[in-house]
């Protein structure tokens, strides 16, 4: 073992603070890597405020990490020191029932065991995420950053890009068809330039017209207004699929009216119950569904990046000093980021 450094929480009601802590050495299978950059995720506040009820503390949040290789177990053949490298939202999983076999490790039917605040398989221990110096990886949930791809920016595409990316390449998105996303913040963004990048003809859904001039430098086609009844009217039955990306209950209704007939409704943002219910007829009568999508796979993360790498699609981020990651997220519960923080990690050895 040897001593890293990192911020954390140490309980649900403290600020992130700095503090060292033991990190394994590598077994045989692992990749020990120094970390460059580790984006900011929505999810990193849930889980440090124990908003979600699962928190173990002290909880060092980030699983958006890029970072340089600095040691490889003996057994490790796909990766060696120098190379740079990202660690997503998973460091493993049971690796042998139906959906590890499949590359959807997201969905073991064990649970994967998650960056940070999830017991490690072998020992036990307490996973710590990214806002840290350096992390030991098993080779299986290491990806590699391509050539060509900045890799600050390359860090949310680990979580934000996979979690558009992957609904999206499952449901088949491609030329020809029409999308439209609702919401644009961290994943939004990333889903207009996705479903672009994918050939689709690509819509934002806002409650804001203000947004309108920045949906469209982003990629979108058009732009409609939510709160506008008229134009919610004019686009009835003109979208194949809704990519929903916003976080808190928010009415389907109107939206699902606006899917042509077989149109999915899909939905990677809310992970609390719909609420006000969904009219049945807005499904039956036009063979709608609604789906859910979580992240992604390892293989799948790796095609992400690749994927953005061949068409040039990376995250809009503002690079942050982790000593500032407090109020960092006060900006974003006010929604004041475009639309990434990446913590520069030379702040933390500073």
């Amino acid at each position: 073992m040897y001593t890293a450094i990192g911020y954390a929480a140490q309980t649900a009601t403290s600020p992130l603070a700095p503090m060292q802590f033991q990190r394994r050495s590598p077994r045989p299978d692992d990749v020990a890597l120094d970390i460059l950059y580790c984006g900011v995720c929505h999810s990193d506040i849930h889980q440090a405020r124990n908003e979600w009820g699962i928190a173990v503390y002290p909880l060092m949040p980030g699983h958006e990490i890029i970072g340089r290789v600095t040691a490889v177990g003996s057994d490790v053949t796909r990766y060696q020191v120098g190379d740079m490298v990202g660690v997503g939202c998973m460091v493993d999983s049971c690796r042998s029932c139906k959906a590890c076999q499949a590359d959807l490790e997201q969905y073991c039917e064990e649970g994967p065991t998650m960056t940070y605040a999830t017991p490690d398989r072998v020992d036990g221990s307490n996973t710590m995420g990214g806002y840290s110096s350096s992390i030991v990886v098993s080779e299986h949930f290491v990806v590699r950053v391509p050539e060509g791809l900045d890799p600050a920016a390359a860090a949310p595409i680990l979580c934000a890009g996979i979690t558009t990316y992957s609904p999206l390449k499952h449901h088949g998105v491609g030329p020809g068809h029409k999308v439209g996303i609702l919401g644009m913040g961290g994943l939004g963004h990333m889903g207009i330039k996705l479903a672009k990048a994918l050939g689709a003809e690509v819509t934002l859904f806002t409650r804001s017209a203000a947004k309108a001039a920045e949906a469209r430098r982003q990629g979108a086609d058009h732009v409609i207004v939510s709160t506008d009844q008229a134009q919610m009217q004019a686009a009835a039955g003109h979208f194949d699929f809704l990519l929903d990306t916003i976080p808190v209950q928010h009415d389907l209704n109107p939206y699902l009216e606006t899917l042509t007939y077989d149109g999915v409704h899909i939905l990677v943002g809310l992970v609390e119950p719909i609420d006000p219910p969904i009219h049945a007829a807005n499904l039956i009568l036009k063979r709608r569904v609604i789906a859910g999508s979580l992240i992604g796979g390892v293989a799948e993360t790796q095609e992400v990046l690749d994927f953005c790498a061949e068409h040039n699609v990376s995250c809009d981020i503002e690079m942050l000093d982790i000593r500032h990651i407090n109020e960092a997220y006060e900006r974003m519960i006010k929604g004041d980021v475009k639309y990434r923080f990446v913590i520069d990690m030379a702040t933390l050895k500073a």
